[in-house]
């Protein structure tokens, strides 16, 4: 490799390594149930925090409770990969590369 490609591959690197860092840090946030049901999830998947109102809980159907969650877990989810996409393509330049977008 000459120096010019070793130079941009360590550049890239670097590039890598800060998105990576924001998106840990960056958050999104999805409900369900009219916001019965909030998670946030950050930028790498993760989820942060589930919220659940008092309503709900009282409800007498865990099962709707236990949809809830699995619908704004999964929302938040994609929201997140959603995030992670965009930064990450930014990075590439639109290019498929396995286990980075």
């Amino acid at each position: 490799m000459n120096r010019f490609m070793m130079r941009r591959a360590q550049e890239l690197g670097t590039k890598l390594a800060k998105v990576q860092e924001e998106l840990e840090k960056a958050t999104v946030e999805a409900s369900s149930g009219g916001g019965a049901v909030t998670v946030v999830v950050n930028g790498q998947q993760r989820v942060q925090s589930v919220k659940i109102s008092p309503e709900v809980m009282d409800a007498k159907d865990m099962e709707l409770v236990e949809d809830l969650v699995m619908a704004a877990v999964n929302e938040a989810i994609a929201k997140s990969q959603e995030l992670a996409q965009s930064r990450l393509g930014a990075l590439t330049g639109g290019l498929k590369i396995p286990g980075l977008t």
